[in-house]
């Protein structure tokens, strides 16, 4: 089952080996990995995809909470979270088929970042069911680059991370 953490770290050089070390010494498997600075510059917030059962996620959420460097960790539940991703595609694009791929593109609210003679470059956001679709549909004209970056998610709602912080009150004032 895929799980979502978001962990909540002081913006520090290392932070970021010092998380990844602790899914590799444990031997966890990261599925996408994200990392940015948050409202305040001295916290990220990375925001990690993994998959196990509910006891490995309690453990990978009790070792990340050990770390110095974390002060929360927060587990994203599908149900009340939104959950976005990015993907760049480079698909060919002549003038045989240029408007029907300008066609799909528009149906799934993929926007053109680059047009050269032969190819488009479109830029699309949203979860991986919606990014899956659109590169299938592109499949047949030829893809021919994909990249994607990690996931990202909040929780819907006033709920914040900052409700998980041991010093509630300092990171509250402080950040908001």
């Amino acid at each position: 089952m895929k799980h979502v953490l978001s962990v909540f770290v002081q913006n520090q050089p290392g932070v970021l080996v010092r998380v990844a070390s602790m899914f590799s010494r444990r031997e966890f498997n990261i599925d996408s990995l994200s990392v940015g600075v948050t409202q305040s510059p001295e916290f990220s917030r990375i925001t990690v995809v993994v998959h196990g059962d509910e006891y490995l996620v309690d453990q990978m959420m009790k070792q990340l909470e050990k770390l110095p460097d974390v002060t929360a960790v927060q587990r994203l539940d599908a149900a009340s979270a939104v959950y976005r991703g990015m993907t760049m595609i480079k698909v060919k694009a002549d003038d045989t088929n240029r408007l029907d791929v300008l066609k799909m593109a528009e149906l799934f609210r993929a926007h053109v970042i680059d047009v050269q003679p032969t190819t488009l470059i479109f830029e699309i956001t949203g979860d991986d069911d919606k990014v899956t679709a659109f590169t299938r549909l592109l499949s047949p004209y030829g893809i021919l680059e994909i990249i994607r970056t990690g996931l990202i998610g909040l929780e819907r709602g006033e709920h914040t991370i900052y409700e998980h912080c041991e010093e509630r009150e300092y990171y509250g004032k402080n950040l908001l």
